[in-house]
Parts: structure tokens; sequence; C-alpha cells
């Protein structure tokens, strides 16, 4: 367990735009930052982070919370894993308390995965340069490839022995459990229990996540023969899904979003290579046909995807395809080959550094324009191939959700197609068409029959209306507590006390509904007790989701006014703070009406269902001494507020 001064010293050095900076590109708006959701599909930044907090605020899904709830969130870290991953940020020693025998026991499964795979790639990077084996075949090949020593240690880049069980027996011997080695992918258990090594005789890549932890491993054999297969990746698992990864992002992340661009390649060496000459923004699908999680993942850093192809045509046209995706997801794609022949591997190191940027700068093309020549290359004279190739590039520009993006790329192809522009037009608005009818019929299709509510009672407001008020009121009490709860009082007749402690007191005889506002309060309540006023940031930081909520929902919002909105339009927006009292002690007094009038109500009720004289005397007597409470307190809102 992480002991509380080190979770403060965490707190003190986090700073909330750096952290999320590093998976969001933010951009500055006013006093807070803004950017495209990283939980949701968006065009249209509704993400907010405010510094002056330390929170951020997700509109387009509800999150919210500090830079421990972004993590948590986004990587699915465990409370005390996004502690330790901002410890190491911010070179933090965590100190800990000796865990209990059932804590340990409970440790995270994530986590035991996370370390096994930790120190495979320990062993085999020192495999790789401290032994023989790894040296004379390992590093041999490595550095034929070109690979200096420091991109070897960047990317941690090992080798594993050619012998079946020295990885497993090593790492058995160190303590590692045979359970968590087989679901790792990293050892093969054998119909007699004993296990082998997966990846022997092979140089290893080891994957990272976005947060720069080893979570999986490609391993390239170095053998001819054919039966071997070329390379050998780790098998799906709880901390490691291909399709929400691309290799090599944690090193690529912070230069994408500098050169606000990213390019694409396909293998490990390409972005070993590519990232070697200085091109740092490059990250690879890694065999893997792109999917739309991974266009995702590039998008939170850019909108620019330039494509850096092999030379191999056949291999170029199956994938075209493919990279409709990017551009419905709202990037722009750019594309750039290479000779027949070469990769970007083999054709960087063959040309160096600037050369190749030359040789990209010189022949990227916009995707939509780059893929109309090919295929009109290869449909050649033949009107019906030709025709095909028109419908086919249409349905790409039909994924591009800009509309004047559309148009440019119509008035373009037709150019190169020599057809009719209006034709194209046409074309593009029936696929549109087709595509919005497919889309709400599937919409209808989802969508289940509601039952219809109960007839709520004539003369009562309807159950659900008095629930969201009251839930209301309990929460704009919350609110008051976070903003101001620290201030002291100087009023008329009320002196030299908080209002934190003040409220808490004044609303001892009401029992709070919503389960996260009742449990805030006990919360407030106890640090009271123990000598401490609680602020907005020691429930910002709290362990509990439910808390971490509430509060920043409550204390976000997604509209500031312009500094300029005074001498713009000589409007005075009211400010809550100028009467404070009459904030405060309306607040508590609305509650309390809204608690009374529930009261009432179920007095109503049951004198409706007394049956004796003497229980219809005793409700009478409640529900006049409540009418009079009513009364008192409508009278003294009136006073507070109106006067």
């Amino acid at each position: 367990m992480i002991t509380k001064p080190t979770i403060d010293r965490i707190m003190e050095a986090t700073d909330i735009v750096e952290v999320i900076g590093e998976f969001v590109q933010l951009k500055k708006r006013g006093a807070n930052y803004v950017g495209l959701s990283p939980f949701a599909n968006e065009r249209t930044p509704s993400f907010t982070v405010s510094p002056a907090k330390g929170i951020f605020k997700d509109f387009s899904t509800g999150k919210g919370g500090s830079a421990i709830t972004f993590l948590m969130e986004l990587e699915k870290f465990t409370y005390p894993e996004a502690l330790k991953w901002l410890a190491k940020k911010y070179g933090i020693e965590v100190e800990e308390t000796e865990m209990s025998a059932e804590d340990k026991a409970e440790d995270n499964r994530r986590e035991s995965l996370m370390i096994v795979s930790g120190y495979a790639a320990k062993y085999f990077h020192e495999s790789l340069l401290d032994t023989d084996e790894g040296q004379s075949i390992g590093l041999s090949y490595f550095k034929e490839r070109g690979f200096t020593n420091d991109t070897i240690k960047k990317f941690e880049l090992g080798y594993s022995p050619d012998q079946w069980e020295a990885f497993s027996a090593s790492a058995i011997r160190n303590g590692y459990q045979e359970e968590f080695l087989v679901e790792s992918g990293l050892s093969v258990k054998r119909d007699n229990g004993t296990l082998y090594d997966r990846y022997r005789g092979r140089v290893m890549f080891p994957i990272h996540s976005f947060t720069g932890r080893v979570i999986a491993f490609g391993g390239r054999t170095l053998k001819t023969d054919k039966a071997v297969p070329k390379y050998v990746n780790s098998p799906e698992s709880e901390i490691y899904h291909k399709s929400n990864i691309l290799y090599g992002l944690y090193f690529a992340k912070k230069s994408i979003r500098e050169e606000d661009n990213c390019y694409l390649v396909e293998g490990y060496a390409d972005v070993l290579s590519v990232s070697q000459a200085g091109i740092e923004n490059v990250v690879a699908s890694s065999g893997t046909s792109l999917t739309v999680e991974q266009i995702k993942l590039i998008n939170r850093f850019t909108k620019n995807i330039t494509i850096l192809y092999d030379g191999d045509a056949a291999g170029i046209k199956a994938s075209l395809r493919g990279l409709d995706m990017i551009l419905e997801q709202g990037l722009n794609v750019k594309v750039v080959s290479f000779p027949d022949g070469h990769d970007p591997d083999s054709y960087v190191r063959k040309l160096g550094t600037n050369a190749f940027k030359k040789h990209i700068e010189e022949n990227k093309k916009d995707f939509i324009l780059y893929k109309t020549s090919l295929l009109l290359k290869d449909a050649g004279g033949d009107p019906i191939k030709k025709a095909d190739v028109i419908r086919e590039v249409v349905e790409s520009i039909a994924k591009i959700p800009d509309s004047i993006k559309a148009s440019v790329f119509i008035k373009e192809c037709s150019h190169i197609m020599q057809i009719d522009e209006r034709a194209l037009l046409s074309e593009l608005n029936k696929m549109r068409m087709a595509k919005a009818k497919k889309d709400h019929q599937q919409n209808a299709n989802r969508q289940q029959p509601q039952e219809m509510p109960d007839e709520p009672h004539f003369f009562d407001e309807p159950v659900e209306e008095k629930k969201k008020e009251i839930d209301t009121q309990e929460k704009e009490i919350i609110r008051l507590l976070l903003l101001y709860g620290n201030k002291m009082i100087d009023w008329d007749g009320i002196a030299n006390t908080y209002i934190g402690p003040f409220m808490i007191v004044e609303l001892n005889d009401v029992e709070f509904e919503e389960p996260s506002c009742r449990q805030f309060v006990e919360i407030y309540q106890k640090e009271m007790e123990n000598g401490a006023l609680p602020d907005e940031q020691h429930f910002i930081h709290h362990p509990d989701k439910a808390i971490v909520d509430l509060v920043v929902t409550l204390l976000a919002t997604k509209y500031t006014l312009s500094e300029n909105w005074y001498e713009m339009h000589k409007i005075l927006v009211p400010d809550e703070q100028a009467n404070m009292k009459a904030t405060i002690l309306g607040a508590i007094f609305h509650l309390k009406m809204h608690k009374v009038g529930k009261i009432l109500e179920n007095l109503r009720n049951e004198l409706q269902k007394a049956t004796s004289d003497a229980d219809q005397d005793i409700l009478l007597n409640q529900y006049m001494h409540m009418k009079k409470v009513e009364k008192s307190i409508s009278d003294y809102l009136g006073s507070v507020i109106l006067k």
C-alpha cells in the first residue's frame, strides 16, 4: 500500500496538462485546454482540462476526474498503478507499507502479467548483449541491419536462446508463476505439464503499451527453414490486444504531436530504421490489417497520416480499400511509395536521412488522387474497368465526413478521370443517401419498444420529477461545500466560523438520498471531526470513483465567458459570491423545503390509510406541525432571497 506522504508528493508534482498532453492533443482556450475525446469518436472537441482545478471533463462520455482518474479510465490502471506511473514520470520514490498475505493473494492479475513481461524483456535484452550466443547471432543480425547501440537500447531489442527451456527455467527460478508465463504466451505447456520457450532462437522485438510498459513480443527467426514461421507474435491476453496497439507509438507520440503528422509503416524494422534516421514520428501496424482502434490512437495526436508503402504493387492495391477507414475517421491521408524491391527500412539505409526525407516530400500524394491514378493505370483502355475504378474512387470520397474536402476531391478526380463533375456528384449523393437510409434502419432496429409509464396522480408532481429536483438540490449543497466550505462567514448575526461546518450543522437533520452525495457529506463530516476542512483537491484525488465523478461534474463547466464579455455587451452576470448569505442559506432551505414536502406527502398517504381515530389524530398533529415548518422555511426563504 502506497504511503500517504508519497501520494501527497505525487499530487504536488503532477501537472494534469502535461500528463494528459502525452495522450491527447490539447489546445489552449481561455484558462482551460481542449481536445478531442480519447474515449469517444468525435470531430468537435468536447474534452476539457482545467489546470487551475487539476481536473479534466469529457462532455461526450461524462467521464471526468484528476490525472489519476484519467490514467485509470484510459489505460485501465488500478489506483496504485496510476500513482506509480506518475511517480516514475516525476522521479518520485514510492514508499509502500508491508502488504498482508490477503493483499498479496488479491494482487492484480493484470499487474502480474505486466511484471512477467517486463522480466522477459530484461532477460532477452541481457541475453542479446551479455551472452556469447546472443552476441554472435542476435547482435550480429541487428548490426548487419544497421541498428546502432542506442536504437537497440531504446527499443529494448533482445534475443531468446536457441534452447527449449532456457527462459522458462530462469523465470520459475526467479519466482514467476507458471500460469502467467503461459497466459502471456512467453511459455507453452506440454501435455506432461512442463513448460518450453515459445521464442527459441529468435531476435526479440518488445511491444510497449501506450505508457511504456512491455506487454507483448514479436520474435523473428534467423533460420532459412521454410517450415519455420518467420515471425511468432504474442497471443492475445488480458494486457495485449493487437488491434489496439501500434508498434513504436510510445516512442513516437511526442514527435507525432510536434510534427502534426504520423508516418505509418508495416514492420518492426521499418520503425527502427526510420526512427534511427531522425524521423521519430513513425509507427507500425505490425503486420496486421489496420484497425479503427489503431486509427483512433493516431487521431489523439494528429489529423495527418502519411503511409509509407513497400514497393510491391500487388500489396499496395490489396491495402487500398482498408485505408477508407482512415478517411471515415476524418483524417487526412497521404501516400508515399518506394521503388520496387525497397521498403522504408532498406530505402532509408540506402539513401540516408536527408535524401529519404526529400523522397517523401517529392513523392507524397493525397490518398484519393494516388488511388485514382493507380487504378486508372491498371484499367488501361478498358471502359468497363474504368467504370469500376470511378465507382470505387467515389466510394472512398463518400467516406470523407467533411463535405468541402469531398467536393474538392470530386473536382480533382473528374479532371484526372476525364468525366463530368456532375456525374461524380450524382453518384456520390446516391451513395450517401443509401448509407443514410441504412444507418437509419439499423438505429430503428436497435430501438426497443418502451413501456408506457404509469399515469401520475392528477394533483401530484411525477415521482421522477421530484427525485430529479431533490438530486439537483443535494448536488447544489455539495457544489457550495466544494467551492466555499473553507471560507469564513462574515454575515449579519453570524461570524467567526467557516461556511463548511456551518452548512453541515444546519443540515444535520437532513438525510441525503443520492448515494454519492450522502457519501460525500459523510466524508466531509468525518474530516471535520478529525480537525481538517477538506477542499476540492481532497475529493478530486479521492480513490472512490463515484466521489470523483460527482465532484468533477459539479466543478467542470463546458462554457466560459470571455474576458471581454462585459466590455462588448454591457451585460452583468449575477455573482453568487456577491450575496453569499443568500446563496448558502437559499440552498440549505430549498433542500429542506423539498424534504419537508416529501414528509408531508407521506403523512397525507398515511392519513388516507389510517383506520382508527387515534392514529388519525397523531398523524394530523404531525401534519400540522410540518405545515408550520414549511411555512417558516417559506417565510425565511422570502426574507433571505427576495429582500
